[in-house]
């Protein structure tokens, strides 16, 4: 595993998604509160953002702007249709307020 940077906690907002490209991948990275979560930013329903979507803190899901999947956050895997497949997560560690992302 390979460890790299998205930057420090405080750079992302809880909630919201964004969107990140390392390593040659585009990653979604969402903040709530102190947890911070990475999934793949392909939908597996259809070829589509995650980052567009929006963030359902209380239940800790993302969706899916084109077709409404969820897909939670913790580990990728979807909660609603049209999505039947997870997306890939990526385990992510906070040393002293500044992120990585593990990688294979």
């Amino acid at each position: 595993m390979r460890a790299l940077s998205l930057g420090l906690l405080s750079d992302f907002e809880s909630g919201v998604p964004r969107q990140f490209r390392v390593d040659n991948r585009v990653l979604v990275v969402v903040r709530i509160e102190d947890d911070v979560y990475v999934l793949n930013d392909r939908c597996s329903h259809e070829d589509f953002s995650l980052a567009e979507g929006e963030v359902d803190v209380d239940s800790g899901e993302i969706e899916c702007a084109r077709h409404g999947a969820m897909f939670r956050l913790k580990d990728g895997e979807p909660t609603s249709l049209p999505a039947t497949r997870p997306v890939a997560r990526y385990d992510v560690r906070n040393v002293d307020g500044h992120l990585e992302v593990l990688v294979p």
